[in-house]
């Protein structure tokens, strides 16, 4: 039996079609792959609370900081619902803080009013990973990103900020 020009096109195009969905399928398993791997071999470093039990850090540029507050908050500061509760603040291009409670998403603040923002503490190296409370950070030269054990959190970056 003779092909028609027709046929031919389309045994042509399902084959490129099956190729292209393989090579996508390929693709999309291995940067899966990559990206967990990544998360997976993330040091956990470790970072001193200071007496009253906060913890602070900044990312390696020093344009990203947070600040961890236990449940009860210090003598000085309380978080809203009573904690705990993460914060952290970037400085370039504009000032902005995200904070991060046990319940619900992080709330993001674009004129925080104050800028105390980032004063010379440890920091969470690139490729490092923090955590404590219900809260878990990784940072990375691409950014900060933060989450709470209920699936709430924000990405961090001198270019981009995203909340959930």
């Amino acid at each position: 039996m003779l092909s028609t020009p027709m046929v031919v096109q389309q045994e042509s195009f399902l084959m490129f079609t099956r190729a292209t969905t393989s090579a996508a399928f390929i693709l999309i398993a291995w940067l899966c792959l990559f990206t967990w791997g990544s998360l997976a071999n993330a040091a956990e470093q470790s970072i001193p609370a200071s007496a009253e039990g906060q913890i602070e850090f900044n990312t390696p540029s020093d344009n990203i900081g947070c600040i961890y507050t236990p449940k009860g908050g210090t003598n000085t500061y309380e978080p809203q619902d009573g904690g705990p509760e993460l914060s952290c603040s970037r400085v370039e291009p504009s000032y902005i803080t995200i904070i991060l409670g046990p319940k619900g998403p992080a709330t993001l603040i674009k004129n925080p009013g104050e800028q105390p923002c980032c004063s010379d503490v440890t920091r969470l190296a690139y490729g490092n990973s923090w955590s404590a409370g219900p809260f878990s950070c990784q940072s990375s030269t691409k950014g900060l990103i933060c989450a709470a054990s209920n699936g709430h959190g924000f990405f961090i970056s001198k270019a981009k900020v995203t909340v959930k």
